[in-house]
């Protein structure tokens, strides 16, 4: 897989169906652990990648050749968690992680309730 995808999926489980198993893995957790967070996110494919919304985005997640992604709709939220990020690759809102060493879900639910609040207050963390 490149940085680059052609083929664009139109739902969150085409695009884990089409992802390597060690990518696939790892991100239907992240997934998971999502959902539990914010229950009452839906989601969807926005700009080719899978997307949670719950009254605006909360966080995207994508697949890379040598990396996995969790983009935070938050730049605020990721320096609000920077210390819990610390060893990962964190550049602007983007938490780069790989295969064998996943985000944690629980720092990933934090994350997510962290958007959901602040989407809830009507605050802009960008």
């Amino acid at each position: 897989m490149t940085g680059q995808r052609y083929v664009r999926e139109t739902t969150v489980d085409d695009y884990l169906a089409s992802i390597p198993a060690k990518d696939r893995e790892v991100l239907e957790q992240l997934r998971r652990a999502i959902r539990e967070a914010a229950p009452e996110a839906r989601e969807t494919i926005s700009h080719g990648v899978p997307t949670f919304l719950q009254n605006g985005p909360l966080v995207h997640f994508a697949a890379f050749r040598d990396h996995d992604s969790l983009i935070v709709a938050s730049r605020a939220v990721v320096e609000r968690f920077r210390d819990d990020l610390e060893g990962y690759s964190v550049s602007g809102t983007t938490v780069r992680f790989r295969a064998d060493r996943p985000l944690p879900a629980d720092l990933i639910a934090r994350i997510v309730r962290a958007r959901v609040e602040e989407n809830e207050s009507g605050l802009r963390g960008n």
